[in-house]
């Protein structure tokens, strides 16, 4: 079994020759945008099929059921698969291949326990709200099975596994999104969209030629509960934010507003797959420069989160351009109550992407006391921006609360990395001298 770095530890390594690491970083960054590239296509996809099929309401019903998916997506990512990518990115293979059992055994627990809770609590919430939410459940350990091979393959170095996963999923949505719209049910969609990942999922076993093992689940959590446990909650708060502004701006504005949100953030889908496809290989990439090069950590996170911050906003800028008539294309009925939060969400994009950097600096560090801080802030702060700016000013005021929160955490992030990189400039100045 090979030793894992504590929080603040630095394991050094003999750093390979300056081209062949540039044109490695290259190759796994561009699988990493072409994998999430696969992935959001297809989200973005059935998001705007559901949105011009079932009208802003519905499409409002389908967003609570994705935010809850992202709730427990979240969980699942805490537990199993952020300590796979912190601890076991470049390792032996037969160490990734132990390491990815367990870890994908974990996350499909989590989908069995909480997929089961779902069944439960769906009757009774009645309308269109229960049926969604028995099918989700129903579909949640096949959707965390496929996200957990994509993380495991990220870690081993292999995105083009990941990316031909995401492509097999991308195609079986054809036939169920197909399938659903005959059926014409917000349940139906969640189905297609579960049924598909679960497919891709099976596939995931047949790439890898990994048996998920979740009898090993319980010493998975116990080997990792130093970095899992604080990931889970930071990993949590940031979705359960989501979702908590969700639910209290349909309770508040209407489930026309939760459709109007979501509506506004498919607009930003082509680069939130950005976004999300550097999110997966920027922990592991983080890792690696602070294995090879502990001094350039800081310089690679501020190039990623200002590159991402300076994206998004070109990207709004691109959207305050789009006529009408294309929105109403793209999005049907959802475009105008959406076009007014073009800007605002743009802005919390923009934050979100700047605070990314640092995020991925301090997972790469280990420093999980000062990365649940600042989650639990930013949390706090989305929560009560977007649902005071809804109280004030109905959905375009709860959008910017949340743009002002989003920018408010990604400063305290930034102040938290540059801390915890002169903790470890500091600790590595000592461990010369005793040495």
């Amino acid at each position: 079994m090979t030793s894992m770095p504590v929080e603040g530890e630095n394991p050094q390594t003999v750093a390979p020759p300056a081209g062949s690491a540039k044109r490695a970083l290259v190759g796994r960054l561009s699988w990493g945008l072409a994998d999430q590239a696969a992935s959001s296509m297809s989200n973005f996809a059935v998001g705007i099929y559901v949105a011009r099929s079932l009208g802003v309401t519905a499409f409002g019903v389908f967003s609570l059921a994705w935010v809850t998916y992202g709730v427990v997506l979240n969980v699942s990512r805490g537990l199993a698969t952020d300590p796979l990518v912190v601890r076991f990115s470049g390792v032996s293979d037969a160490s990734w291949r132990g390491a990815v059992a367990r870890s994908s055994g974990t996350a499909l627990g989590v989908g069995t326990a909480i997929g089961a809770a779902c069944l439960v609590v769906g009757p009774t919430l009645g309308g269109r709200v229960g049926p969604a939410f028995v099918c989700l459940g129903v579909m949640l350990p096949g959707l965390l099975l496929q996200d957990a091979w994509r993380f495991s393959f990220f870690a081993a170095g292999t995105g083009r596994k990941a990316f031909v996963n995401d492509v097999v999923w991308g195609v079986a949505l054809v036939p169920a999104m197909i399938v659903a719209a005959r059926v014409g049910s917000v349940a139906a969609f969640v189905l297609a969209w579960g049924a598909s990942a679960t497919v891709a999922a099976g596939y995931g076993y047949i790439q890898s030629g990994i048996r998920p093992r979740m009898t090993k689940a319980r010493g998975w959590l116990r080997e990792q509960r130093d970095l899992g446990y604080r990931y889970l909650v930071e990993n949590t708060c940031l979705s359960g934010a989501s979702q908590l502004r969700a639910y209290g701006l349909g309770a508040i504005v209407g489930l026309g507003a939760v459709g109007a949100v979501r509506g506004a953030e498919l607009l930003l889908g082509p680069f939130l797959a950005v976004l999300m496809g550097l999110s997966l290989v920027t922990v592991p990439e983080a890792a690696r420069v602070l294995r090879q090069a502990p001094h350039r950590l800081g310089t690679f996170c501020l190039l990623l989160g200002g590159g991402q911050a300076v994206g998004a906003l070109l990207w709004g800028g691109a959207l305050l351009l789009m006529p009408d008539r294309l929105g109403e294309f793209v999005l049907g009925g959802v475009w105008r109550s959406a076009a007014q939060l073009i800007v605002p969400v743009t802005l919390g994009v923009a934050g979100a992407g700047l605070g990314t950097g640092a995020a991925a600096g301090l997972r790469a560090l280990g420093a999980a006391r000062r990365s649940l801080r600042c989650q639990l802030f930013a949390s706090a702060c989305y929560v009560g921006g977007g649902l005071g700016g809804a109280a004030v000013a109905g959905t375009v005021g709860s959008a910017w609360g949340v743009a002002t929160a989003t920018v408010s955490g990604s400063a305290v992030w930034w102040l938290q990395l540059r801390s915890a990189l002169r903790e470890q400039h500091q600790d590595s100045i000592r461990e010369v001298r005793t040495s």
